[in-house]
């Protein structure tokens, strides 16, 4: 795993990173396996001994990284991440539904803008509320294209940001989409089918949006079997992520088996 930066205080007491550790982490995983492993956990979905139980299960497994989050959140963040963070040592990057899940207790954050959505609230406003909290908090900034993409039934994620998903037959929508988050400057895309999808992402709109981007791709949403998660890095996904099959099916064993199929 590459070094964990060091920090320097600058004026004002404010903390700075000194360099994108975990972006250059995510590509090593790349360089070392050709795609990547991450696991999804929310906060609402489990007490802290849950969620630390299930951490220490994902890194012997084999995954690469941790999501910590989610589109709606009432419990302790914090303490969460805190414990988790004593408990691993895998990067541990905060996935948030708004500007305030938040915590300096993680290493970096998806710095999601919904592009896929024409909501002003979720391409710009929440994420200029949470840019200082970030800095402060000493949080990697990973700029990250979030694009809903319609699984087979209405989402959290979509109810919550008030947008519409792009209809899965439609790629040529899609791409273009990836391809300016990658012009603005953004280091990774997303592609949501979102949490309990019933459909994936198809391979298709995977394929035509790796065509046209050379940043990494994430897709998932819907990924309930290692087969198809290896479908899907076939198709051209970068990093795959699971979280809702392993709430309700976790295990050791089926961890394993989705890290092998989609490290090989």
């Amino acid at each position: 795993m590459a070094g964990k930066p060091r920090v320097n205080t600058g004026k004002k007491g404010k903390l700075h990173l000194r360099s994108n550790w975990v972006l250059n982490y995510f590509h090593e995983v790349l360089k070392k396996h050709h795609a990547g492993y991450f696991v999804l956990i929310d906060p609402e979905q489990c007490e802290i001994e849950k969620c630390v139980k299930l951490a220490r299960e994902v890194e012997q497994a084999g995954v690469d990284a941790i999501l910590l989050g989610g589109s709606f959140l009432t419990n302790d963040l914090h303490s969460i991440a805190k414990a988790l963070k004593q408990a691993i040592e895998l990067p541990l990057v905060l996935f948030p539904g708004d500007s305030m899940h938040l915590t300096p207790h993680a290493d970096a954050i998806l710095y999601i803008s919904l592009i896929s959505g024409r909501n002003p609230n979720y391409l710009i406003n929440e994420q200029v509320k949470a840019a200082p909290w970030i800095q402060r908090y000493a949080l990697e900034p990973i700029p990250t294209g979030y694009m809903l993409i319609e699984g087979g039934n209405k989402t959290a994620v979509e109810f919550m940001s008030g947008t519409m998903p792009i209809p899965r037959d439609k790629p040529d929508i899609a791409g273009p989409h990836a391809l300016a988050a990658q012009y603005l400057g953004m280091q990774m895309v997303y592609l949501e089918a979102g949490s309990g999808a019933t459909h994936p992402v198809p391979d298709d709109m995977i394929t035509v949006v790796k065509d046209q981007i050379s940043i990494p791709l994430i897709v998932g949403g819907g990924i309930r079997t290692p087969e198809i998660a290896a479908e899907k890095v076939e198709a051209g996904a970068d990093f795959i992520v699971t979280g809702n099959i392993l709430e309700k099916n976790g295990s050791f064993e089926l961890m394993k088996a989705f890290a092998n199929a989609i490290h090989s």
